[in-house]
């Protein structure tokens, strides 16, 4: 069994057949998923979405790619949700400045009020960050105790280390199965087991043998092979301990294969 730490089951790509993906994930041994909101305008979509089975768990945030379609009130109604809601995760948030055009000081404060919101009630925060990583750490350590995941993890190894320090998580999905990956095949070679989340991004980042293709849940059976042979261990063991993290990171339980 392995979960799938960061899916957006409840992106458009999947409406038209949704039941049937997470059945194919859970044929494949997938049997969790962690589903990050990314605007207010699709917190009750991924509510709904993660209605559809048991196993899948909702995250609330407001991601910095879609900058133009936040609100400050929206970090209000960001509050109201995670009490009433109770989520498993605060996020999708955090930095971006690999696209031009997203004001840095409206993303700092977005992402700032969002981690300070996952401290107040006391969750793990997903985060995104893409050439912003520096950045990205330096807030977090402005609230220390914090807890959660950089997903689709893409920077040095340093950088991983200043992480594993504070405890955080990195989470690794298709791009690490690209041969041309070297700087992300090494920090899951040699990353301590500990820290590591599985992830798909699904529907997006799919594997080098999927290229082009929609991604989906089932296909992280092909990342935990990569990062076994990387490893140079057993699949079992990759999955035994990646489970294990997300089970203790987000307080989910895994259900059983029927």
């Amino acid at each position: 069994m392995i979960v799938d730490s960061h899916c957006h089951l409840d992106d458009p790509e999947f409406d038209r057949d949704r039941e049937a993906v997470v059945a194919r994930a859970q044929a494949a041994g997938v049997m969790a998923q962690i589903v990050p909101a990314i605007d207010r305008s699709t917190w009750e979509k991924t509510r709904e979405a993660c209605a559809v089975a048991a196993g899948l768990y909702p995250a609330y945030g407001l991601h910095p790619l879609l900058l133009a379609k936040h609100r400050e009130e929206h970090l209000d109604e960001l509050a109201t949700w995670l009490e009433r809601e109770q989520p498993k995760a605060v996020g999708e948030c955090g930095l971006d400045y690999f696209v031009e055009g997203l004001d840095a000081d409206t993303q700092r404060l977005f992402f700032r009020r969002q981690l300070e919101l996952a401290r107040d009630f006391d969750l793990p925060v997903i985060v995104h960050a893409r050439r912003a990583f520096e950045e990205a750490i330096a807030e977090l350590r402005r609230l220390p105790g914090l807890r959660g995941v950089v997903h689709s993890w893409a920077g040095s190894e340093e950088q991983a280390r200043q992480l594993f320090q504070m405890g955080f998580c990195l989470g690794l999905g298709g791009p690490v199965t690209y041969e041309r990956a070297k700087r992300i095949r090494r920090v899951a070679a040699s990353m301590p087991l500990e820290f590591l989340l599985l992830e798909t991004d699904a529907p997006d980042q799919p594997d080098s043998g999927r290229r082009g293709e929609r991604n989906e849940p089932a296909h992280l059976v092909t990342v935990l092979e990569c990062i076994a042979r990387l490893r140079d261990v057993e699949t079992a063991e990759i999955a035994q301990a990646t489970s294990a993290n997300a089970c203790r990171l987000f307080a989910i339980d895994v259900p059983q294969a029927a």
